[in-house]
């Protein structure tokens, strides 16, 4: 039985919790936030009495022996290196860290500890990717050569410590471009990123104004406090010859919202957002397939399930995570660099 405790219990600490309660090899103990009021809340629904307002009280527990890190991105590698020295095994939410340095931190803590260490890139557990990652392990698509991606909010942009620049480290691209950043490049097979160019704009704000239309608002929202961009985009060139580029939005003067993730490779292509598709050649034509599976599409519950229970397993066994710190590391190279490039407006060379 795998004892954990979960630290910072705001909106997405509840797809920690809930798969935890549900896994037979877990005993979720105790229960941490600087919200004393929200603490009391989610232990009563969850039925956790060790409560605490200060992580390394937490930590100081040794009946603890795994811990979720649920939150604000400018703690993640703080919270990670201090549990990691603590003896625990670590699960902790996407992004890792803010910069690069705080990464390779966590990275010598973790190697160091010689415990799991994972981050929360929740879509590498999603059934589709799953599905998909088979099919490119098997060779039908080939070498991989181009991805792209559009994961667009047309009125999005959440607030709170998500819009202040200090607690996040940045808006969508450190919000929601880690997710298809890292997906792609973990079905192009991880290549070695040699440069990106970037570009952000900070052009429409939160959209307060806008009604008739709702949107999630972060527990702590203010309308006056947004200083991240509203816009990302970028090209990144790996060692291999492969590319990626992708574009991400909190607000944008958009039709829809969209989300799309895409693969090319030289034998066939295939799409995962917004649904598993394939696209193969067989007997000189081409076929647009579609797989026979329960859901094409990300189940974010489902996935988050998938991801906790693979943690828990990692935890017990020693088996090598699926999202290891190291790729956590050379994500946030990625995202660093497209920061600076937007920033100095010049390609930028990893």
């Amino acid at each position: 039985m795998l004892k954990v405790g979960v630290i910072g219990v705001g909106s997405i600490s509840e797809m920690h919790i809930l798969p935890y309660s549900e896994n037979k090899e877990v005993e979720l103990v105790a229960l941490c936030d600087i919200h004393e009021e929200r603490l009391a809340e989610k232990g009563k629904l969850f039925g956790v009495s060790q409560l605490y307002t200060n992580y390394q009280e937490l930590l100081n527990n040794k009946e603890i022996e795994a811990v979720s890190i649920c939150t604000w991105n400018n703690s993640h590698a703080e919270i990670a290196i201090a549990a990691l020295e603590a003896g625990k095994h670590v699960l902790v939410e996407k992004p890792l860290s803010m910069t690069v340095e705080e990464a390779l931190a966590v990275e010598v803590a973790a190697n160091k500890s010689g415990k799991t260490a994972q981050v929360g890139f929740v879509r590498r557990h999603a059934d589709n990717v799953k599905i998909l990652k088979a099919f490119i392990d098997n060779d039908e698509l080939g070498e991989i050569y181009y991805a792209k991606a559009s994961y667009l909010r047309r009125l999005g942009n959440p607030g709170g410590w998500f819009s202040d620049q200090t607690k996040s480290g940045g808006g969508p691209l450190i919000d929601l471009g880690v997710h298809v950043v890292d997906i792609m490049w973990y079905l192009m097979g991880k290549p070695r990123p040699v440069s990106v160019s970037g570009n952000t704009y900070h052009r429409l704000g939160n959209r307060s104004h806008i009604e008739n239309l709702s949107s999630y608002k972060a527990a702590d929202y203010d309308p006056t406090l947004n200083d991240v961009e509203d816009l990302t985009n970028a090209l990144i060139r790996f060692e291999n010859g492969a590319s990626l580029f992708f574009d991400v939005s909190f607000t944008l003067q958009a039709k829809d919202d969209e989300t799309t993730v895409k693969v090319y490779g030289d034998k066939g292509g295939a799409e995962i957002e917004p649904a598993l598709a394939l696209v193969l050649e067989k007997n000189n034509t081409i076929l647009n397939v579609t797989p026979q599976i329960d859901d094409l599409g990300f189940d974010f519950v489902k996935s988050f399930t998938n991801e906790i229970n693979h943690f828990v397993e990692c935890c017990q066994s020693g088996r090598e995570t699926i999202a290891p710190i190291a790729d956590g590391v050379e994500v946030m190279k990625m995202l660093n660099a497209i920061y600076e490039s937007a920033k100095i407006g010049k390609e930028v060379y990893l």
